[in-house]
């Protein structure tokens, strides 16, 4: 009793109930004031087997922290917190049947089940039509439901660490999806309709078994980061580059784009000049030559009769897309340098 008294000193709405070893929640000297006044309750790193039926006393609960515990359900009481919005249930033994039928009415916004048991996404979790935020990493997921799609609200969702081997072209039916994290898992290819992510700024796909990415994928134009590390597609072609010092002709091409120095075909040995126009013609709109020849290895995206790369532009520091010939992917292996 005197460490719930000490632990309910914390401030105006928020109950920090965490690492105290709890089996139980007793509230009885909390006052009826205060339970109606709290809006967060930590309850996280105890010993609760499930939600404690006293939690609901807090009606006008809207976040809610019960990771690092023993939970291997959560009883139908929780869905008399009608205001809550924010559930973080991490690294618990939970799995698809630890939730009551009508958890998909609830009105959150915030849902974090990762670190626990789950082999499916449970379908409660489809029906939460405000959701905002999903996280079910470090579960045991071998696939993603079709009815990933109605949850339109979705701005992020992680799930990696599972062992998730497709993604359903579903997925791009998230209008408003700006961060998706399926790293970790056994993806081995990514299906061309997620070019319909429009909103979509951050797509974390290493580790991974992925060979090759859609030529679709250059459509995303607002996407800001890739992860592809520890892909096959990646280690195959860090493994075919070649380490042999820059030419004098690569050597000569970088002085001529990086200090922008002007000339014409009589001014430069023949063979410099077709150098310099190959670079130029690269189709990359933004690119007026320079970023063939200087560039940084970010990832490869193997495509039909060439190849395709994802490269930052060291100049302006952000990301640009390019298709590259086979020509061109020769042109870039003689400047190993600029790619590590």
């Amino acid at each position: 009793m005197e460490s719930h008294e000490r632990a309910a000193a914390v401030g105006d709405g928020v109950l920090d109930f965490s690492r105290l070893g709890l089996n139980t929640l007793s509230v009885d000297s909390i006052t009826d004031r205060r339970k109606r006044d709290t809006k967060q309750l930590y309850l996280n790193y105890n010993r609760l087997g499930s939600l404690p039926s006293s939690v609901t006393l807090f009606f006008n609960l809207e976040f809610l922290d019960i990771s690092n515990n023993g939970l291997s359900f959560i009883c139908e009481d929780i869905m008399r917190l009608t205001k809550l919005k924010t559930l973080i249930a991490k690294n618990n033994r939970l799995d698809e049947f630890s939730l009551p039928k009508e958890f998909g009415s609830l009105q959150l916004e915030v849902l974090n089940f990762s670190g626990n048991r789950f082999e499916e996404i449970p379908l409660q979790c489809t029906k939460l039509l405000r959701l905002q935020s999903l996280s079910l990493g470090g579960n045991r997921l071998k696939s993603i439901p079709a009815e990933i799609e109605n949850l339109t609200s979705l701005e992020m969702l992680y799930l990696g660490g599972n062992l998730i081997s497709a993604i359903p072209p579903e997925v791009a039916n998230l209008p408003y999806l700006t961060y998706l994290v399926l790293c970790d898992n056994r993806i081995q290819s990514v299906p061309p309709q997620l070019t319909r992510l429009h909103s979509l700024r951050s797509l974390s796909l290493h580790n991974n078994l992925l060979t090759y990415l859609p030529r679709e994928i250059l459509s995303l134009v607002h996407l800001q980061e890739l992860s592809l590390r520890g892909n096959p597609l990646v280690v195959r072609f860090v493994k075919e580059m070649t380490y042999d010092p820059p030419s004098l002709l690569e050597l000569a091409g970088r002085t001529v784009k990086s200090r922008n120095l002007l000339y014409s075909p009589f001014d430069l040995p023949a063979n410099l000049v077709r150098y310099l126009d190959l670079a130029s013609k690269c189709p990359n709109p933004k690119c007026a030559g320079e970023l063939c020849l200087m560039i940084t290895f970010e990832c490869l995206i193997m495509g039909c009769n060439g190849c395709a790369a994802f490269w930052l532009n060291t100049n302006q520091m952000n990301k640009t897309w390019f298709w590259l010939s086979t020509q061109e992917r020769v042109l870039i292996h003689q400047a190993p340098v600029f790619l590590l």
